[in-house]
């Protein structure tokens, strides 16, 4: 079978030094699996890995492709169906110039979507019913998914309001339960999962924030004001973009928006974790390449 090698884990994990240096020893391109990273212009919030400055064609890094970067403009949205559809068309490109494809990314919805190949309900947007839905609050919009669809609630982020959104707007016009089919990709996959002791993962988020806000992240969130996005498209984007906006509005402190971001993000890496730890077959191991290159190496032979 065709080899699919998944690199997985809470954010600053170093999961992208890990794949980069992967793709450069097995002939492999990177498929980033990330929901913010599709979009142009998120760069510092999002942790997006830095473009090869001669890189006019594509995304490279390092010298190695990347897919699922910069795909989409950021005043549109971007679902979960659309990254199955666009990550299975790229893991074929990929098998067919005789590469390895490696999924990697954070975001435990994208991943499992590929992986278990979900089938995706087609029911069209119900704006209406959106404006109703958008005046409650996350907390009541969880509350009526768990209500009507146990079974979808499961799969979705309870603190993810457009996924909340969609998944009842699905429920309550479909007027009935829609089982959840699941075709799983035909391959030969390796899912490694790249952790961190919780108190270094900590002490990582807490200083890969403080770059960040050095390397110019508040005049990302200021340029993307500048040119347009509302202060509700920030929220949506949520973390960096949610807080950052708030400071630049005055609503908070520098240092408040700080603590804050701090707070959000290692709360945001426990749910990830939580995510992760429904995956099958993952294969946990500390962030040391050595050890990993030789999983991946025996993997294979």
């Amino acid at each position: 079978m065709k080899k699919l090698l998944v690199v997985v884990g809470v954010t600053s994990a170093g999961k992208s030094d890990i794949a980069i240096k992967l793709a450069k020893k097995y002939n492999g391109e990177i498929i980033s699996a990330d929901s913010r990273q599709v979009y142009c212009n998120l760069d510092l919030g999002t942790g997006k890995v830095e473009k090869d400055k001669n890189c006019n064609d594509g995304f490279l890094s390092e010298g190695v492709v990347h897919y699922g970067l910069d795909i989409v403009d950021v005043k549109k949205q971007y679902s979960v169906s659309e990254f199955k559809n666009y990550c299975n068309k790229k893991i074929k490109e990929i098998w067919k110039k005789n590469k390895l494809p490696i999924i990697c990314g954070g975001s435990p919805l994208y991943v499992i979507s590929v992986l278990e190949g979900w089938e995706f309900p087609k029911t069209k947007p119900n704006l209406k019913l959106r404006e109703e839905l958008e005046e409650k609050t996350t907390e009541e919009l969880y509350s009526m998914l768990l209500s009507l669809d146990k079974a979808r609630s499961k799969t979705i982020d309870g603190k993810n309001r457009r996924r909340l959104v969609r998944a009842l707007e699905i429920v309550l016009q479909d007027n009935k339960i829609q089982e959840i089919v699941k075709k799983p990709i035909k391959a030969d996959v390796l899912i490694l999962g790249i952790k961190r002791d919780r108190e270094e993962a900590k002490d990582l988020i807490w200083k890969r924030l403080n770059k960040r806000i050095k390397m110019g992240m508040i005049e990302e969130v200021k340029n993307l004001k500048e040119n347009g996005i509302s202060s509700k498209r920030l929220d949506d984007l949520g973390l960096e973009y949610r807080y950052i906006n708030m400071y630049l509005d005055k609503k908070i402190s520098l240092k408040e928006m700080k603590e804050k971001l701090y707070t959000k993000i290692c709360q945001f890496a426990k749910r990830q974790m939580t995510w992760f730890k429904k995956f099958e077959n993952i294969i946990w191991i500390e962030n040391n390449f050595k050890n990993i290159s030789l999983k991946v190496e025996n993997w294979l032979k």
